[in-house]
């Protein structure tokens, strides 16, 4: 398989007020020709710092980045082929759309009918054919952001690096571009890597997610591979609402010293089959599903995804919970921190 990006024992220490914070620590990952990858992680999880470095605007303390076969750690940004998309979009103010997607053909010395030719066909690209000629103070957030990646993709880079890119946007459009963000990456089959602290973003467009905690790469897999089979505590909980089971009640329950189930997993049963039973203390309404918060013996606490429409219990109920073999994930590292 050809990696388009190639980190190998990647470590960055900044030092402030004297005191050394090691912001990426030991970092070694591939990253497939063509695929659409996510950095994934709390903020000050290291996502950032990694993609930056891999862009070139920061210099890695240790290991080397390869893009392509090719080593870059010593490169500066320009020397790379990988151009960067920023939240902020970074457009320039004074220029009309079609001038801010030429504008690196116009440094490169691109005679103008070329570059013009060009940035035109990546506004078709992105579907803002009609609007060359405005300011960016004209356009709305999400077309601002498709001037930014047609200006980004103009240059025809290897690999394009996307900070938080929806980041400023409202949810409804956030969750239209992250359709298109995906079609684009399809449509041009060149390598994708975005930073972003949003799961159900990284779960839906990503064809993996590299998980990111304290500096350090957790778990890197499919979408689903990661939110059905986390190896630690914080990947479960990070990647959506988990039951976290650990010592007796894991033992007694599953069979394994600490384990996770998802609460759409759980369903309510009548006494017979119940594995465990306890006092519903909360219910909350998600529109598509109710969330129960059950309160068993031990003081253990359950949650359980109920379908709308099922019979709901009242707060203060007895309720009876059981849950397929399958639904249980063994964690290979203990729950308990």
């Amino acid at each position: 398989m050809t990696h388009a990006v190639s980190l190998s024992q990647v470590s960055c220490v900044f030092v402030s007020a004297g005191r050394s914070v090691r912001a990426v620590d030991d970092v070694t990952l591939d990253i497939a020709a063509g695929e659409f990858f996510t950095l994934l992680g709390p903020s000050g999880s290291g996502k950032t710092t990694c993609l930056r470095m891999i862009g070139g605007f920061t210099r890695p303390t240790a290991g080397s980045i390869s893009i392509y076969g090719a080593d870059v750690s010593a490169l500066p940004p320009y020397a790379r082929p990988v151009t960067t998309v920023f939240q902020d979009y970074a457009l320039f103010p004074h220029m009309t759309v079609l001038e801010n997607v030429a504008y690196s053909l116009m440094v490169r010395g691109v005679p103008k009918p070329v570059r013009e030719q060009r940035a035109g066909e990546m506004l078709e690209l992105v579907r803002l054919p009609d609007l060359s000629s405005r300011k960016p103070a004209q356009l709305s957030g999400g077309q601002r952001q498709r001037v930014a990646l047609a200006r980004a993709l103009v240059s025809e880079p290897k690999v394009l690096l996307l900070d938080e890119p929806l980041g400023a946007l409202d949810l409804k459009l956030r969750e239209q571009m992250q359709v298109e963000l995906k079609q684009l990456q399809r449509r041009l089959g060149i390598t994708f890597v975005l930073v972003t602290h949003d799961q159900h973003e990284a779960l839906s467009i990503s064809d993996r997610i590299g998980v990111f905690n304290r500096g350090r790469l957790e778990q890197v897999d499919s979408p689903s591979g990661l939110y059905e089979r986390p190896m630690s505590r914080f990947v479960a909980e990070f990647l959506g609402a988990a039951n976290l089971l650990e010592r007796e009640s894991a033992l007694q329950l599953t069979g394994h010293p600490a384990a996770m189930i998802r609460p759409e997993r759980i369903r309510l049963v009548d006494i017979t089959a119940a594995k465990i039973s306890g006092q519903l203390e909360a219910l909350q309404y998600f529109g598509s599903f109710w969330r129960a918060k059950v309160r068993c013996a031990n003081a253990l606490i359950l949650i359980a995804d109920l379908s709308i429409g099922e019979a709901m219990p009242a707060i203060g109920d007895v309720v009876h919970l059981n849950w397929d073999s399958s639904a249980v994930h063994p964690l290979v590292e203990a729950v308990a921190t």
